[in-house]
């Protein structure tokens, strides 16, 4: 299967199951279990309003942990990466670099990477700074 090459404008992914399914039919359900709820009173509508708004809670935070875990695995990566690719003076200045930072570090070319690792400690540039910075895009296909 070929790919579509990853740019900064197209990098952000969406999980149709997730974002155009799931969320949709709980927020649906939420509506749906309070109008009944104001038309019905009762412990029981109130009940499932709750559980109602405990599934929603609970996919935002399931979505949340597994992006919490692949931005842990990323800094693993990134950190190797940067020690392999990095000249002395700014491999001992890693520590230095935030992780939002090396979240979007990610995505610069190994080329590149020194210099704008340089940029980004001497300009605190943002992660999307980063990003805009980047000319040789470094697509990541696995984000979820």
């Amino acid at each position: 299967m070929e790919r579509k090459p990853q740019t900064l404008a197209n990098h952000a992914k969406f999980d149709p199951a997730f974002h155009f399914f799931l969320i949709p039919i709980l927020a649906i359900n939420v509506i749906v279990i309070a109008i009944q709820l104001f038309r019905y009173p009762g412990v029981l509508g109130l009940w499932l309003l709750l559980v109602s708004l405990a599934l929603v809670v609970m996919a935002g935070r399931m979505r949340s942990y597994a992006t919490h875990l692949q931005d842990r695995i990323i800094r693993v990566e990134e950190n190797l990466r940067l020690a392999r690719v990095l000249p002395e003076p700014l491999r001992s200045r890693m520590g230095e670099l935030s992780d939002s930072q090396i979240l979007g570090l990610r995505f610069a070319s190994d080329v590149e990477l020194p210099a704008l690792v340089q940029r980004a400690l001497d300009e605190r540039l943002s992660r999307s700074d980063i990003k805009r910075a980047v000319q040789e895009w470094r697509p990541d296909y696995s984000r979820i």
